[in-house]
């Protein structure tokens, strides 16, 4: 399985950057949205490393409980299941973390617009109820992307 990785600040435009990818190489997509909350922006990592990258690794079956958002605050939903794939496209904010990056066969990292822009976008997707939490989850991905030096270490910045 080729492990492929789209990561960048939060409306950047990585998911439809990595929904194109997909469909050019008949990939799946997992997004890094079906782990993270506000509360833990990042450390779910080992749910999707032993639930979905390494069993699709040994070219077994993958499977996760998503966060349902439904009610506006995250909880633990249904199960997805993802089957093995030639390539598997890890998307969201993280993905590209220095921890799997000698796993990875590409790490594009997506720039997007400036942080306002990007600001606007996210509450156009998620809600204007959740604009402060947006500005917070910024600050936080500022700092995360600072010290993981993500963008640096990235195959193709975008």
């Amino acid at each position: 399985m080729k492990l492929v990785a789209v990561d960048g600040p939060s409306g950047a435009g990585k998911s439809t950057v990595a929904r194109a990818l997909a469909m050019e190489m008949d990939a799946t997509v997992v997004p890094t949205d079906h782990f993270a909350t506000w509360d833990d922006p990042v450390a779910w990592w080992p749910r999707l490393l032993d639930g979905v990258i390494d069993p699709l690794s040994r070219g077994e079956s993958g499977r996760y409980q998503r966060m349902d958002w439904s009610e506006g605050w995250p909880r633990l939903g249904g199960w997805v299941v993802v089957e093995p794939a030639a390539v598997l496209i890890v998307e969201g904010v993280s993905a590209a973390r220095r921890s799997i990056a000698p796993r990875l066969d590409l790490a594009l990292w997506v720039d997007g617009p400036d942080e306002a822009e990007r600001l606007e976008r996210a509450v156009a997707r998620d809600g204007e109820k959740s604009r402060a939490r947006l500005r917070r989850w910024q600050e936080f991905e500022r700092g995360w992307f600072a010290v993981d030096d993500t963008r640096a270490r990235a195959d193709q910045v975008l």
